[in-house]
């Protein structure tokens, strides 16, 4: 499939989903599972470990760390390359090379997809469950393309649409574009998707995302993953 036609789907998709969360009640059905009427909280305390370290701090940490071993991994490989083109050395350019175009669209899709996603949260200003006034909190319940009530008087501006803490996660998918074997990118998409998955899911748990804010965010991210393909490798194909 070529990229452009991979972009205009996922691009369809996500409009779609963003309309189908918007008209259903998927959201609501799917977070009152999660919280504690009787008692009126959530079911996991947003400061019980090891979760919080697991699902929250720790996962963070994880990635910069990630994300700062594949920049010293470019930095080496783009050393390399001018040395192997000043020596002649033009076998191991070509075995590098590959690689290096992977190693960019992972860099980059680490940088790009959290701010994206941080800017939209400021920009579309939507509640978490935990602000909802069905579940104990302030704010009334608004879908993506509405404003809220005049008679509303907003206490602060709130940012949980789309899902920051999982943009993190989600941006790994970037690495099935490192890899040319189809297992190792399956493999390296699955696991993509599970370390999205367990950070967004947690933060349900806690009530600070809807089941919406986690899947847009996941097509999203992916969106913008192929978008950065696009520009770093123009062969045309997935």
């Amino acid at each position: 499939m070529s990229i452009n036609r991979e972009i205009q789907l996922t691009l369809l998709l996500l409009v779609f989903t963003i309309i189908i969360f918007g008209i259903t009640n998927i959201d609501r059905t799917v977070q009152d599972s999660f919280f504690d009427y009787s008692n009126q909280r959530w079911i996991l305390d947003r400061n019980l470990q090891p979760y919080r370290f697991i699902f929250y701090d720790g996962i963070k940490k994880l990635l910069i760390t990630i994300g700062v071993i594949f920049l010293t991994i470019l930095i080496i490989l783009t050393l390399s390359e001018s040395e192997a083109l000043a020596t002649n050395n033009r076998n191991f350019f070509v075995k590098i090379a590959p690689y290096k175009k992977g190693i960019i669209i992972v860099i980059l899709s680490a940088i790009f997809i959290p701010l994206i996603v941080g800017g939209l949260k400021k920009a579309t200003n939507m509640p978490c469950p935990k602000n909802e006034i069905h579940y104990g909190g302030e704010y009334p319940s608004i879908k993506v393309w509405e404003t809220y009530p005049k008679k509303f008087q907003k206490c602060n501006r709130v940012c949980c649409f789309p899902a920051g803490h999982a943009s993190g996660g989600f941006a790994l998918m970037s690495l099935f574009f490192l890899f040319k074997r189809r297992r190792n990118r399956v493999i390296a998409l699955m696991g993509a998707l599970t370390v999205g998955w367990s950070m967004g899911i947690y933060k349900m748990l806690i009530g600070d995302h809807f089941l919406s804010h986690t899947v847009i965010t996941m097509i999203l991210a992916w969106l913008i993953v192929l978008v950065i393909k696009k520009i770093v490798d123009r062969d045309g194909t997935i």
